[in-house]
């Protein structure tokens, strides 16, 4: 059985990629899971993934070693306990107030002791505040903390990379067209381009036979008529080959 193995960084939603894959592709074993803890591009470098949802600030990871394909963008948010100041703003906060908030660190919450949800913790104390990208603070949400976007806040990109040294990428370009929302009969996915480039072949060779088969047909049809010519003692069409005499 073939296996398509995808990591995704946290707050990442693949899932309806995912079951779309599963449906178009029953007989692939999709392994999937969430990476929280260390560089998810490692996993490709080590062979431990054949893709990845990466998340990125500015420049793409991509480089000699690993094609990215940039998806989508995530806005900044700051995370608060209820009743901190930055409650009393409706949905955004300057860039500059937050700056005076007293910050969290996430480097100082490695999954070894607990993570982004014993953060969370921390930031419900009243203590600090936590700057993440949006889909982070849905993921860990509480009732106990609030989020307020950043206004002029760091946004995040996620995209999906995978090992520039793959050799066999079908299952894997199958599974990107799909995230990108290319349907089953798109012409853009690989599954769909084979089909159309083997009918295509088929069909060529169809026509080149039939081209043969007509050239055979047209060099018999010439033959005959010399054959019959021959026979005739003239020309076809005038059996016995006399001429005749002119009237006068």
């Amino acid at each position: 059985m073939q296996t398509l193995r995808i990591a995704y960084a946290t707050g990442v939603t693949p899932g309806k990629w995912m079951d779309r894959f599963k449906e178009r592709y029953p007989k692939v074993e999709l392994q999937a899971w969430r990476h929280d803890d260390g560089e998810i591009l490692d996993l490709l470098a080590e062979d431990r993934a054949d893709a990845v949802f990466v998340r990125y600030r500015g420049e793409s990871p991509k480089d000699q070693t690993r094609h990215v394909i940039p998806l989508y963008e995530e806005l900044e948010v700051v995370c608060a306990a209820k009743d901190h100041e930055a409650e009393y703003y409706e949905e955004s906060i300057p860039a500059e107030v937050v700056s005076g908030f007293a910050q969290l660190d996430l480097a100082d919450y490695p999954e070894a002791v607990g993570g982004i949800g014993v953060a969370m913790e921390v930031v419900a104390s009243g203590a600090q505040v936590l700057r993440v990208p949006q889909s982070i603070a849905r993921l860990f949400a509480r009732k106990d903390v609030i989020s307020r976007f950043v206004e002029g806040g760091t946004p995040t990109q996620v995209g999906i990379a995978w090992p520039a040294a793959m050799e066999d990428t079908a299952l894997l370009e199958e599974f990107i067209g799909i995230v990108r929302g290319r349907s089953a009969n798109s012409s853009r996915q690989a599954s769909v381009r084979n089909h159309e480039q083997k009918a295509k072949r088929v069909n060529d060779k169809a026509k080149f036979e039939a081209k043969l088969k007509s050239q055979a047909a047209a060099k018999r049809q010439k033959e005959l008529a010399k054959k019959q010519a021959r026979s005739n003692g003239g020309k076809p069409g005038k059996p016995g080959g006399s001429k005749g005499r002119k009237k006068r």
